[in-house]
Parts: C-alpha cells; sequence; structure tokens
C-alpha cells in the first residue's frame, strides 16, 4: 500500500486536470460534483489505508521514501520527485484530505448555485494537490513548489467573485503580502544550497548539525529567512494583514485555508526544519515572541469584529500565534497536536457559520442575528462544539487537551518560562470571551429585526449535516490520544512524532502540573462567565463602553487590526503610488526626452542631405526609371507580345547559333 503513496497528490491533481480541461460546458453538474469531491475522497481513503500500513507495519526507520523521477540533474544539484512519508507527514496528509474531503462535501451543496461551480472544484482540487506536494516533498525545491501552488490557490479562491472589486483587492493583498514571506523563503533556500551543497531535506539537517555551531551567524541567517516565509504563510506578525480580508472568498474556501491547508504551511515548515531553528536559539526566541504577540493581538481583534467570518479569521491567526509559541518554545509535537485539533474545530466554526450565513441570506452581521438556537438545531449545537472546542473548555473537549499541552510545555522548557506561560493563559480567557460573544449573539438572545419567527430559514440538507456532524465528534474526541500525566498519561499522539520531532528537553523539576492547569482552565471558565454576563445578560454594558470616547477610540483601532494596514499604507502604498504618479507625469518621459530624442533628432537635421543621403536617393531615383521603363512593356496589346515573344526567339536562336 506504500507504494501507492504518489496517489495521494494523484488523485485531486487528476481531478483538477478533468475540470479544466473539460470545462463546465462539458460536464454536467453532477458529473463535477463526482470528480471534484471524489478525487478528494479517493486521496483520504487511500491516506487512512497507508496510515493503518504505517501503523501495523512501519517501515524500516519509520520512514518511507518513494522516488518518482529525476526532475533537476544541473552539476551538483541532483533534485527528484520524491515524497517522504514519516509520522509527521502522515499526520499532516490525514487533515488535509480528511478534513479537505469533508469541506468538498459541504461545498457541493452550499456552493450548487455557483454559475462556476465547475471552476470552484478544479481550483479547490488544486490546492489540496498542492497542499499535499508540499507536506510530502522529500526536498525544499519541491516543498517550494507546493508552497507556491498554496498561495496561487488561495489567489484564485479569494478572489473567486472576482467581479467585486472588493474580492479582487483581497486576492491581491493576499498574494503580495505572502510573497514577501515567500521571497525570504526562495532566498533561504539558496543560502541552504550555497552553504551545504544540497536540497534534500534530511542531508541537509544533518549536514547543518554537523557543520554549523549552534548560534553560528549562518544558521541564525538560514533560521530567519525559512521564519520569514512561515510567518507570511502563517499570517503572523507583521504579515498577518492578509487573513481577515481573505474571508471575501466562499466560506469553503475560508474553511480550507483555515484549517487544512495553507495557515499551517508554516507550522510544518518550522516543524520539518527543526533541526535548523535548534541551532538558531535567537531566531526560536523571535520565533515565540512572534507567536505570543499575535495570539494576543489578534485575540484583541476578534472581540470588535462584527463579520463572523472576520472573528473566525482572526481566531485563527490567534490560534496559529499558539502554535508558534510552542514551535519556538522547542515543543515541537504540541504545536503539531494543537494543529490537529485546530484542523477540525476551526472547519466546523466556519462551515457551521457557513450555514448561518445562508440562512440570513449572505449577512455576516453578528448584530443582525439572534434567538437562531431553536430554529436553526444542527447548526448550534455543532457551532457550540466547535465554540467549546476553540475555547479550550476543560476535560471535554479537544482543544482543552492541545492547548493544555502548549502551557505546560512552554512553561516546562528552558525556552520558555512563566512570562510566555501568563501570556498563553490570557489568550485562553481572550479566546473563551471573543468566541463566546459570537454564540450568545448569534444564537441566544432576541431575534434582530432581520430574524423574525415567522422568517423563513434556509435549512442544511445532508450533505452539509454529515461533515458539520462528524467534525464535531473529532473536535471532542480528537484530543483523547494525548492526555496529561495527571489525567491519564496517554501520550500516544507524542510518541507517535517522536520518530520525526525531537521531543521536549525539560531541566529539573518546572512545576506542580495541577496548578497550572486549574489556572488556566480558571482562565477559560472566567472568559467563558464574562462573555455570558456581559454580552447576553446586560448587553447594554458592552453598548455602554463601546459607545464612551476611550471605548469608541479603542474599539475602532483594535477593528482595524492595530493599524497595520493603515501603516502600510502610508509606509509603502501611499508612496509607490505617488512614484507611480510622478512616473505619469512625464518625469521619465522628460529625461528620455532630454537624453534620447532630441540628440538623435538635432542629429538627423545634421545629417540631412548629405552624401549618404543623396546617395541612398540616387539608387531609389534608378529603381524608379527601371520601374517606369519596365511598365510600358505592359500595354494590353496581344501583337505586340506576340512579337515580343517572336524577338526573343530570334535572339536566343542567334546567339546559340553565334556561339
Amino acid at each position: 500500500m506504500l507504494s501507492l503513496l504518489w496517489l495521494v497528490p494523484a488523485f485531486p491533481l487528476a481531478g483538477f486536470l478533468v475540470l479544466t480541461l473539460l470545462g463546465g460546458r462539458r460536464l454536467t453538474h453532477a458529473a463535477t460534483t463526482w470528480i471534484g469531491v471524489g478525487s478528494v475522497g479517493l486521496s483520504a481513503l487511500l491516506t487512512m489505508l497507508i496510515g493503518v500500513e504505517f501503523l501495523a507495519v512501519p517501515p524500516a526507520g519509520s520512514v518511507f521514501v518513494q522516488t518518482l523521477w529525476t526532475w533537476m540533474n544541473v552539476g551538483k544539484l541532483n533534485l527528484a520527485v520524491a515524497f517522504r512519508l514519516d509520522s509527521l507527514s502522515l499526520t499532516m496528509i490525514f487533515v488535509v484530505t480528511f478534513v479537505g474531503f469533508l469541506i468538498h462535501l459541504y461545498s457541493a451543496e452550499h456552493m450548487a448555485e455557483d454559475e462556476a461551480y465547475n471552476r470552484f472544484f478544479a481550483c479547490m482540487n488544486l490546492f489540496v494537490a498542492a497542499m499535499l506536494v508540499l507536506v510530502l516533498a522529500d526536498n525544499l525545491a519541491l516543498l517550494y513548489l507546493g508552497w507556491e501552488g498554496v498561495g496561487l490557490c488561495s489567489f484564485l479562491l479569494i478572489g473567486f467573485w472576482y467581479r467585486e472589486e472588493a474580492n479582487c483587492r483581497a486576492a491581491r493583498k493576499a498574494f503580495l503580502v505572502t510573497r514577501v514571506g515567500d521571497t525570504a523563503f526562495a532566498i533561504g533556500l539558496f543560502l541552504l544550497y550555497t552553504d551545504l551543497g544540497t536540497l534534500q531535506i534530511q542531508p541537509l539537517l544533518q549536514g547543518a548539525a554537523a557543520k554549523w555551531g549552534v548560534g553560528s551567524g549562518i544558521a541564525v541567517a538560514a533560521a530567519a529567512l525559512l521564519l520569514a516565509g512561515a510567518v507570511g504563510k502563517s499570517a503572523q506578525l507583521p504579515l498577518q494583514v492578509w487573513l481577515p480580508d481573505a474571508m471575501a472568498g466562499p466560506t469553503p474556501v475560508s474553511a480550507l485555508i483555515h484549517a487544512a491547508t495553507m495557515v499551517t504551511a508554516g507550522v510544518y515548515l518550522i516543524a520539518r526544519m527543526n533541526a535548523i531553528f535548534a541551532l538558531a536559539p535567537a531566531v526560536m526566541a523571535v520565533t515565540a515572541a512572534i507567536g505570543t504577540a499575535t495570539l494576543l493581538l489578534a485575540g484583541m481583534s476578534a472581540l470588535v469584529q462584527r463579520d463572523i467570518k472576520r472573528v473566525l479569521a482572526y481566531s485563527t491567526m490567534s490560534q496559529v500565534g499558539y502554535m508558534f509559541l510552542a514551535l519556538g518554545a522547542g515543543a515541537w509535537s504540541a504545536a503539531i497536536f494543537h494543529f490537529w485539533t485546530h484542523a477540525f474545530f476551526k472547519a466546523l466554526l466556519f462551515l457551521g457559520a457557513g450555514v448561518v450565513i445562508t440562512a440570513m441570506e449572505e449577512d455576516h452581521d453578528i448584530f443582525h442575528m439572534g434567538g437562531l438556537r431553536s430554529r436553526m438545531p444542527l447548526a448550534f449545537w455543532t457551532f457550540l462544539i466547535g465554540a467549546a472546542s476553540l475555547s479550550a473548555l476543560p476535560l471535554v473537549t479537544a482543544g482543552f487537551y492541545s492547548k493544555d499541552k502548549i502551557l505546560w510545555d512552554v512553561f516546562s522548557s528552558p525556552r520558555g518560562g512563566a512570562v510566555l506561560w501568563a501570556a498563553g493563559v490570557a489568550g485562553a480567557l481572550l479566546t473563551a470571551l471573543y468566541t463566546f460573544r459570537v454564540v450568545f449573539r448569534v444564537f441566544f438572545g432576541a431575534p434582530s429585526s432581520r430574524v423574525t419567527e415567522s422568517s423563513p430559514l434556509k435549512q442544511p440538507g445532508l450533505r452539509i449535516a454529515i461533515p458539520l456532524l462528524v467534525l464535531a465528534v473529532f473536535s471532542i474526541g480528537a484530543g483523547f490520544v494525548e492526555l496529561p500525566g495527571t489525567l491519564g498519561n496517554i501520550p500516544a499522539f507524542s510518541n507517535f512524532l517522536m520518530g520525526s520531532l525531537p521531543p521536549l528537553l525539560v531541566s529539573g523539576m518546572p512545576g506542580n502540573e495541577v496548578i497550572l492547569q486549574i489556572v488556566a482552565a480558571a482562565a477559560v471558565l472566567l472568559g467563558l462567565a464574562l462573555a455570558y454576563v456581559v454580552f447576553l445578560r446586560r448587553p447594554d454594558w458592552s453598548a455602554k463602553l463601546a459607545q464612551s470616547p476611550a471605548g469608541d477610540t479603542l474599539g475602532k483601532f483594535l477593528f482595524s487590526g492595530w493599524g497595520f494596514d493603515w501603516a502600510y499604507e502610508r509606509l509603502f502604498i501611499h508612496p509607490y503610488v505617488r512614484l507611480s504618479q510622478l512616473n505619469k507625469a512625464d518625469v521619465f518621459d522628460r529625461l528620455m526626452d532630454r537624453l534620447v530624442a532630441r540628440p538623435y533628432a538635432a542629429l538627423a537635421r545634421f545629417n540631412r542631405n548629405d552624401f549618404f543621403d543623396r546617395f541612398v536617393g540616387w539608387i531609389a531615383e534608378f529603381n524608379a526609371a527601371v520601374a517606369r521603363a519596365l511598365r510600358t512593356l505592359q500595354s494590353g496589346y496581344v501583337r505586340w507580345y506576340a512579337a515580343g515573344i517572336v524577338m526573343g526567339a530570334i535572339i536566343l536562336i542567334a546567339s546559340a547559333v553565334l556561339r
């Protein structure tokens, strides 16, 4: 079964090719659905079968490498299209294919009436294929191919409804901002190859460990460039500005970007290149600091958003910040464990939000909703489960176990400590507060004027209900594969990843885990209680605070994402636009006119009617005279043509005789 690994990315890629080449007019709606959903479903099924064999009969060294063909062979650079399957890549491809399949199944109903139904599934299939290439790649060049592939697909899908200018701007913004990180990543690849002579991941990591010292300049530079690439793709500070605007795309696109693909690519890159980062402690400290700042800043911005999808977008930035915090502290398996649980509950929340938005006739404003608990029971219960898991509701949700592991590992790690742990706990309180603000506003309380008891609400069908229910089950149960020492001590997930990721180094006795768990759980419950009081029982309190001068100013600042867009517009966009307008105002044209056009015109006037011009003129006059002479032969009289033929024949015969 392992020999069929290449089919995992091949199935969705084939789906993309068929949908693209045949097009919407040649394929029926049903055929498009079967190809679009079925290709990812086959990939998910094959991944499960491969996973079963990998667990039951592990390959030698718990690693399987499949080389398909030679890609580049130039000098010392020898790259193949090869896939590497180990515990880390197996975890990633399971999430990408399984969650991706559920999102595709949901899309079959959600996007059924869209006129570009075929194009949607073609782009979604390519998105999944690119992400699978990224996480399976055995060398950094192939990984970068998948990396750029998901960037291209995000551009196509964020701007899917391209007839609206705002959607095109959002797609362009995502493409350009992530390009900053991608450029740094590409420079990092050149640096790694120049110094280590290979782009094969394992030989490269081994060579770096053998050649570079801890804290060496080359190690710091390489790790910093890789981190910049990860920051752009995973929407971390300061390149996070593209993600909230990415909500312009269809809801399934948002779910796929945030849960299973693009945003988590940076987390995977850092985890895969852990040996490089281990040699650069300063960069790991920066990684932890970036993750901490992002989880807090994004959490506060989520508190004031009105668009339900933008709340979830800021939530994704915050949760990926937890993953970066764990990576920076050296808690590699904790970061991937949170990626694992986050994929399920974040996909569930986005798909549940899509059901609500559809029922509200595409209105995204949570303040135009209310009282939907009894009228949309499936959406309510599944969204509530996702919200509880996102908030890390103690003991019963997957999010609790993954976030608890991050907090404990960060506190225990020599690269972490109490300050980073406290920031993580504060982030947990914020998460519960902004998450249940949405729950109480949308599903509880009095209905808004737009939602009356007589208003008909569109209810989800089976193809939407199945993904919601399956994701709800995983949002609760996916965390029980890793239980802390205080709750059973079952480190199954960490043990599984041990073949790919180094264990966390803990020095001495870090503290009492039970006390830290109680504090973290209390923070979550406090956030939930505050949300209940402020947004459900006494909503007038939050309204008064928002209307006060200080509250209004702070709210606008947080709503704008801490003013990053404002700053970037004035630092980069406006100067560039002014420069382009300056050039448009003939500055460049005037320069070229003075340097080239005018000297050339003067030289042309000086040379006019000189010997060369006259010589060329004589040639032209001679040709014109010959043409006039020959034109007289075309008289139109047949007798003259016959006489000419006779005379020519006589001259020809005479010349032959006389010779």
